[in-house]
């Protein structure tokens, strides 16, 4: 089915170029005929000319070998002529411009592969959202369960936040790892949820400011994330000043 599809997409893509093509020869090919019948009616002519006495039979002669010279060179073509050389190029690249797509497309794409359609891929995301909310509300009842000297509790709002980070559910993420910053304080983490925050509201908030001058404060010199934080406290101290 897809190659009937490309076959579909080159031809509609090829049509103007075709076109033009066929113009255009049939342009060389109508004056090559105008031209023939210009020098048919000259040789007319002259034969009138001799027939009435306006002309001698030595002009007539003359005249009509002229003329005829002209007849065989419009009929003939000048071979790799400018015209015809253009126009027999344009034709092969034509010709080619298909199966050089192809090649191309087969470099790097799979015309194998089973289709995809979107529907079934929705349904599917949506039974997937299902799982993972089940899972999340099964984690949360789990901590709700445990005590505050339970050291397992710290971890499990960690993992409570990441699950929701990645669902890009921003304020739930940013709300367990609260709860895991106030049970032990750790910088990354401290940034992570700062960044959560920011990402809820759309702008470096007054807390997510806070959090990240922590952050960056308690961060090891060698963090990767120190370059993203600074840029953070950049943004939400100009947007301090420039409410």
């Amino acid at each position: 089915m897809i190659w009937l599809s490309i076959a579909l997409l080159s031809l509609i893509a090829l049509a103007p170029a075709a076109w033009g093509l066929w113009r255009r020869d049939r342009e060389i090919r109508d004056e090559r005929s105008a031209a023939l019948v210009l020098h048919g009616a000259q040789l007319a002519e002259v034969d009138r000319d001799l027939a009435i006495g306006l002309i001698a039979p030595e002009e007539h002669g003359v005249a009509k070998l002229e003329i005829q010279r002209r007849i065989l060179a419009a009929d003939i073509p000048a071979p790799g002529g400018p015209a015809v050389t253009t126009a027999r190029w344009g034709w092969v690249m034509l010709v080619l411009a298909p199966f050089l797509a192809v090649a191309l497309y087969l470099t790097n794409g799979m015309p194998f592969l089973p289709a995809q359609p979107l529907g079934p891929r929705l349904v599917a995301r949506h039974m997937q959202d299902q799982k993972d909310d089940a899972v999340v509300a099964q984690l949360r009842q789990a901590l709700a369960t445990l005590p505050e000297t339970d050291p397992n509790l710290r971890q499990g709002y960690l993992l409570l936040g990441q699950a929701e980070a990645g669902r890009e559910h921003y304020a739930a993420a940013a709300d367990a790892w609260g709860h895991a910053l106030a049970l032990g304080f750790e910088p990354e983490l401290a940034a992570r949820t700062a960044e959560a925050l920011t990402r809820v509201d759309q702008h470096v908030t007054p807390q997510a400011l806070d959090l990240f001058r922590k952050a960056l404060d308690a961060a090891p010199k060698d963090a990767p994330w120190r370059d993203a934080a600074q840029a953070r406290i950049a943004q939400g101290e100009h947007e301090l000043a420039n409410p």
